[in-house]
């Protein structure tokens, strides 16, 4: 069987879609090693996933590998940045300069999977027109200005919680596509508006349980 590209004709499911990072992390750590050929059954002893799991998450993606031999490293990370959209720099303006959004500025590893931070945007005079790891830090007040300038489509919410639905709705009204919602409370949007939840306490809590639990055996 041929390394060969193939058109994606079904939608990929979430759980697959959120283990291709995972794979193409992995795969980064082979090429810095000098590996060429990767299989299913190797990723799969590195990361802890299914080998069965692995060739049927890549089946949904262009490209195949060789009988025998595996993948190719270089053509599966090519093929994962850019069905991923990591090859594509998305601007971004970070809402809620606090610990985590300032943490967030400082995160250059972003922008190696195309998320370009442009802006953040806070309540709090002191630190409007200030800059965080070369980044501009405005007032709230300067969003929609700012938006017509840089053209940012995605806004990070890490705002208190009880300002989370009042954030959500001022960054939608003022251009936002979709939103990366860093708040344990759950925004409210039209139905047109991307959200991705990351619930820092949600997973505490099922680390908590779980730590608890193995105690109690």
């Amino acid at each position: 069987m041929e390394e060969e590209v193939r058109k994606i004709s079904v939608k990929l499911p979430e759980p697959s879609l959120r283990r291709l990072p995972w794979y193409l992390a992995y795969l980064k750590l082979l090429k810095d090693k000098g590996e060429l050929y990767v299989s299913s059954t190797q990723i799969a002893k590195a990361i802890g996933v299914d080998a069965s799991q692995i060739a049927k998450d890549l089946s949904f993606i262009n490209i195949s590998g060789k009988t025998r031999v595996g993948y190719k490293v270089d053509s599966l990370i090519t093929v994962l940045e850019n069905f991923l959209g990591f090859n594509i720099s998305h601007k971004a303006f970070i809402f809620g300069v606090g610990s985590l959004g300032a943490a967030l500025l400082h995160d250059t590893g972003l922008a190696q999977y195309g998320l370009q931070i442009v802006a953040g945007f806070d309540i709090r005079p002191e630190l409007a027109n200030t800059t965080i790891n070369g980044i501009p830090v405005f007032h709230l007040s300067d969003f929609v200005q700012k938006q017509k300038e840089l053209g940012a489509n995605i806004g990070i919410l890490t705002v208190p919680v009880d300002k989370a639905q009042e954030a959500a709705e001022s960054m939608i009204a003022g251009g936002i596509k979709a939103i990366w919602n860093f708040t344990p409370f759950r925004i409210r949007v039209p139905k047109n508006i991307v959200v991705q939840n990351i619930s820092i306490y949600a997973h505490l809590a099922v680390m908590f349980n779980r730590l608890n639990v193995t105690k109690a055996k």
